[in-house]
C-alpha cells in the first residue's frame, strides 16, 4: 500500500469506529444503562484499576503490590493508572498458576 492509500484506509477505519461507538452509546441508552467509555493507547485497549480488579478478582492493594514489585506494567495517564491489555495478558500468562492456586484454596474454604 502506498502512503496515500494507508492514510485513506486509516481515516475510513477511524470513521467506522466512531460510528460503532455512537451506536453502542445509543443502544446502551435505549437499554437504560450508560456504558463506560473505553480508552485506547496506540490502538490498544486500556483497563483502569476497577476493570482489572473485576477481571482478576483482586483488590486494589494487590494491584498496587504487583505494580510496586514491577510484576505488572502500567501507564500513568491523566493522573490515573491504566493497564495495557497486552501487559495484562502477559501478566496473566506469567502468573496464571498463582491465580488458579488462590481460587482452589478459596473454594475449599482455606
Amino acid at each position: 500500500m502506498g502512503l496515500l492509500e494507508t492514510e485513506t484506509f486509516e481515516l475510513w477505519m477511524s470513521k467506522i469506529m466512531e460510528r460503532f461507538d455512537r451506536h453502542d452509546q445509543m443502544l446502551s441508552k435505549l437499554a437504560g444503562k450508560e456504558i463506560k467509555e473505553v480508552k485506547y493507547l496506540d490502538g490498544e485497549r486500556l483497563l483502569d484499576n476497577q476493570d482489572l480488579c473485576q477481571l482478576l478478582q483482586a483488590s486494589k492493594r494487590s494491584l498496587q503490590r504487583y505494580r510496586s514489585s514491577g510484576t505488572l506494567r502500567y501507564q500513568m495517564l491523566w493522573h490515573k493508572i491504566y493497564y495495557k491489555e497486552s501487559d495484562v495478558q502477559e501478566f496473566l500468562k506469567n502468573h496464571f498458576d498463582e491465580f488458579e492456586g488462590c481460587r482452589k484454596v478459596d473454594k475449599r474454604g482455606r
